[in-house]
């Protein structure tokens, strides 16, 4: 059977387990498609949430993103995982009891304000869609490789599957789906983990493998890697090298801005009790543990891996003791497929930019230089060609010698020959780089894809629980039907989901480093008004209001100065590199400074407006009190 008839195999199984439960679990009335009722068991939802949470920026792209960069990029690890604590300690019991559907319309009442809920909307429709681009630029990843199809006929064929499985099921459905797609991701992202660390540090446990012995030169395994990636002009792996101000407040936009997601927050309503909120995020947390303690394992065994092939004598711990790998090789070598497979979606590729038959992987130190020359070359101008010549060469030369040990000079080297690695392909093509059996593959495929559907399909919902219940319902037309809110629900979901297949068509960036944009808005808009909501009785409506749009402006604009007006390249007003971005503050990271902002103008605000009306005081305290739930009301 061919790989390809076993991806489509296992894929289609998986489509069609999901779109049956989907349909067994079909949502009838208003509460089982926005909260299944709120009859799921804190077991079921911690792992529902797992999978929820768990979207291709988890599954695809971190690991791709430690591979690449290494230490420095644990803060995915620690800002994820963090966000959670946050989240089971101070604002999911408390949402629950409460009492409402979705985040806007805890924001309307608390805040007493039509205009409060309206702004809640913007702002949740705001970081929804930027995350479920996201999602969808995973689902064009796996899709293009396994099915192989085109990047853009991927995207339509998983947003049919969203719509399938999302629309008719509602969160009652999409709960009972999002579980049987957490034990498919599970599976596929730890048994390649498990068949890479017994082939690498003979360690069945990828966490104990990663701080293991290599089983080829006998050394260290995180030191092997961090001599191989040296030896190639790469940073040392396990050294932190990016600005410490940044990290910090990274880390910190990723745990607010987890606790801010709307997505996630609506699972804690699904649940019959207060208590079960917060033990659905300490199942949700365990759950989630069990692939993020094996994510540095998959990235820095990946890079192991992919050095190994491009340098065999890196397997024996001696970068330059072979040549590199031949051009004839990956063009007829059985092993070598999945470089030919990989750069059919042009995720991948290299050129032999000296002729000798050899693909040199390493880092020549000379991009911005590779940049300007590819620029100058379009204007046609000779002297600026010669110019930016003149410095790519200079940048080389200076490069090459640098390099310990390599016969950069000897053999002409010219500058790194793998032109192409996306780091969204290196969990998906870890096990055919490890050279595993086909099964795995296909079972990665089905993985990869379970994780960016799960979550595609919880936002989703939380857009269409906004636009139909908040917006419609609550706003625009109060005396809607259940019958009429319940298919203006399924309406703007298939509308949300044509949306954000047009966006994933051309992403700002890799699934991960999108995802960070949308925790760093929910992290300077959501989580702010939700806390001052909770634990403040003297932040009213102005406050509100005023702290929302100053944070979600504030971090909005500094997002798009970098990487462009609504992400649409090439209209960026500052170049998104280190040197230019303000206090050295990655856009990424700015969420922390949008929810300090957040904080400072709500309660400035509050502090000179009315204090909120006594039944709004008393409300928040009620709140607080760790025992009972009415059912939704007001709804």
């Amino acid at each position: 059977m061919s790989q390809f008839t076993l991806n489509l195999l296992v894929i289609c199984a998986s489509f069609a387990l999901y779109i049956g439960i989907a349909i067994y679990c079909r949502a009838k009335s208003t509460a089982e498609f926005y909260a299944a009722n709120r009859g799921v068991g804190p077991v079921m939802n911690g792992m529902a949430t797992a999978a929820d949470w768990m979207s291709a920026a988890s599954f695809i792209s971190m690991a791709g993103l430690i591979a690449f960069t290494g230490y420095d990029n644990s803060t995915y690890l620690m800002g994820w995982t963090g966000g959670y604590v946050l989240l089971a300690l101070l604002l999911a019991p408390y949402l629950r009891k409460f009492g409402k559907f979705t985040v806007p319309e805890f924001i309307g009442d608390r805040f007493y304000s039509r205009t409060a809920r309206i702004i809640g909307v913007i702002c949740l429709l705001i970081v929804s869609i930027t995350y479920v681009i996201g999602q969808m630029t995973g689902v064009g990843v796996t899709f293009s490789r396994y099915l192989e199809v085109s990047n853009a006929t991927g995207l339509w064929i998983g947003a049919a599957l969203v719509f399938c499985y999302a629309v008719l099921g509602g969160m009652k459905g999409i709960t009972y789906t999002q579980v049987a797609q957490y034990v498919v991701l599970i599976i596929a992202y730890t048994i390649p983990a498990v068949f890479i660390s017994l082939q690498l540090t003979g360690n069945f446990l990828p966490p104990l493998g990663l701080f293991g012995t290599h089983e080829g030169s006998g050394v260290a395994f995180l030191a092997q890697l961090d001599g191989l990636v040296t030896d190639l002009g790469f940073r040392a792996y396990t050294e932190h090298h990016n600005s410490t101000l940044d990290m910090v407040l990274f880390t910190m936009a990723l745990m607010i801005g987890t606790a801010g997601l709307p997505h996630v927050i609506i699972r804690f309503f699904t649940v019959p009790k207060v208590s079960d909120a917060r033990k659905s995020a300490g199942w949700a947390l365990v759950f989630i543990a069990l692939l993020y303690t094996v994510a540095p394992a998959v990235g820095s065994m990946a890079r192991f891996n992919l050095t190994a092939t491009m340098w065999p004598g890196a397997a024996q711990g001696e970068t330059f003791s072979q040549p590199a790998v031949s051009l004839a090789d990956i063009e007829t070598s059985e092993d070598l497929a999945w470089m030919r497979n990989w750069q059919t979606t042009g995720l991948l590729n290299w050129e032999d930019k000296n002729g000798d038959g050899l693909i040199q992987y390493y880092n020549d130190g000379a991009a911005a230089q590779a940049t300007a020359l590819a620029a100058a070359r379009t204007s046609g101008d000779q002297a600026a060609i010669d110019a930016a010549q003149a410095a790519y060469d200079a940048r080389l030369a200076e490069t090459h010698a640098a390099l310990p040990g390599a016969p950069a000079a000897e053999q002409n080297w010219v500058g790194n020959e793998l032109t192409t690695v996306n780091n969204d392909i290196m969990v998906l093509a870890n096990p055919e780089i490890a050279n595993l059996p086909g099964w795995v593959i296909a079972i990665v495929a089905a993985g990869g894809l379970a994780a960016a559907l799960s979550t595609a399909a919880g936002l989703l919902l939380a857009i269409s629980g906004a636009v139909s219940h908040d917006l419609i319902k609550g706003t625009l037309r109060p005396n809607i039907s259940e019958k009429g809110e319940l298919m203006a629900a399924r309406v703007s979901m298939a509308l949300s989901i044509l949306v954000a297949t047009l966006l994933g068509l051309n992403p700002p960036g890799f699934a991960a480093q999108t995802v960070a944009l949308a925790f760093g808005l929910a992290a300077s808009s959501i989580f702010p008004v939700l806390m001052m909501g909770i634990f403040s009785k003297r932040v009213g409506k102005e406050g509100a209001i005023a702290g929302m749009i100053a944070g979600m402006l504030s971090t909005i604009l500094y997002i798009f100065a970098y990487k462009g007006w609504f992400f649409i390249a090439g209209t960026n007003m500052f170049p998104d590199t280190p040197d230019a971005w303000l206090f050295g503050i990655s856009p990424a990271s700015f969420g922390t400074v949008g929810a300090v902002i957040n904080f400072a103008v709500a309660f400035g605000v509050s502090a000179v407006s009315k204090r909120p009306p006594a039944h709004v005081q008393e409300l928040v305290e009620s709140i607080r009190v760790p025992r009972g739930a009415g059912g939704a009301v007001a709804h």
